[in-house]
């Protein structure tokens, strides 16, 4: 992308989020530098904002939403190796660099080169006969309907657990913060490579969640079950598995996979889970804090 200069900004957006106001901001912004603007087509996409477009030939690829809105365009870019400006329709969350009413501003410092990237692993997903997968949040082998699915997990060739249950998800660092903790698994800090194996619903046996290296390989054969499986990316189903058809996958971590702009001003990691109540400390600890609060301060003698 080179500096002041931009020919087309491809914009993927939230699906049913008000968008106004942010829109009226990027089309005067865009107008005024001679910009295109196009709309890559998302799943579950119920507005069009701009004409149709490719990825292939934009400049900088732009978020108007939330995370998943975000991830979204991350998958899209990181096809054609382009950053992605992630604006909050909304609250911040831990993709989006500004809210709705700095987007003027953020688009001038990403134009003038005022910016740092902010590189992002993905877990890749291979199997036999199909398209390696990418993963920036978390791959997840869910069952689709009743009973249970049997997984194994093998680390670096060696065997580590046999389950059975509603089967497994497998995250990076940045998607350890969510479906992976929900299903009680580790939060990784911020600086922290590798993967993070959750089992999801393990009916019995020793399940702990496993953490390997940044240069592991995961096998995991998943038997479906009856009922069939669900392959999900990013919280969006990209395939399903018949019965009773056993399929092995292969998971690696590859370090930078996509590109996310950063103004240098992003909340960090730690912090904005707590802002948004993912992170709570114990009721103990709060009620300690609310008695010492309103405890009257003694006087000094």
């Amino acid at each position: 992308m080179d500096a002041n200069r931009f020919d087309r900004i491809a914009l993927v957006v939230h699906p049913r989020r008000e968008l106004g106001n942010a829109l009226a901001t990027l089309r005067e912004w865009a107008e005024a530098q001679g910009a295109s603007l196009v709309q890559l087509a998302s799943p579950g996409q119920e507005q069009q904002v701009a004409p149709p477009g490719e990825v292939d030939g934009a400049d900088l690829v732009v978020a108007l939403g939330g995370d998943g809105t975000t991830l979204a365009a991350l998958r899209a870019a990181a096809a054609v190796h382009l950053p992605v400006l992630g604006i909050a329709c909304g609250s911040l969350g831990a993709l989006t660099a500004v809210t709705a009413d700095q987007i003027d501003d953020a688009l001038s410092r990403v134009a003038s080169g005022d910016w740092t990237e902010r590189r992002l692993p993905a877990v890749v997903v291979e199997r036999q006969g199909a398209e390696d997968l990418r993963a920036i949040n978390d791959l997840v082998l869910v069952r689709a309907a009743a009973g249970q699915a049997m997984v194994e997990i093998e680390v670096d060739g060696e065997r580590f657990i046999r389950l059975a249950g509603d089967g497994v998800v497998a995250a990076t660092p940045l998607g350890s913060t969510a479906y992976t903790m929900a299903a009680g698994g580790p939060m990784l800090a911020p600086g922290a490579s590798g993967m993070v194996v959750t089992p999801l619903a393990p009916h019995g046996g020793v399940c702990p969640p496993l953490v390997t290296g940044p240069d592991s390989r995961i096998r995991i054969t998943l038997d479906p079950g009856h009922g069939g499986a669900r392959i999900e990316l990013d919280g969006q189903v990209s395939d399903t598995l018949p019965p009773r058809e056993p399929v092995v996958f292969t998971l690696r971590l590859e370090e930078a996979f996509a590109t996310l702009v950063s103004l240098g001003e992003h909340e960090p990691m730690v912090a904005g889970l707590r802002r948004r109540g993912i992170l709570v400390d114990s009721p103990r600890v709060l009620a300690r804090d609310s008695r010492d609060a309103g405890a009257p301060k003694r006087p000094r003698s």
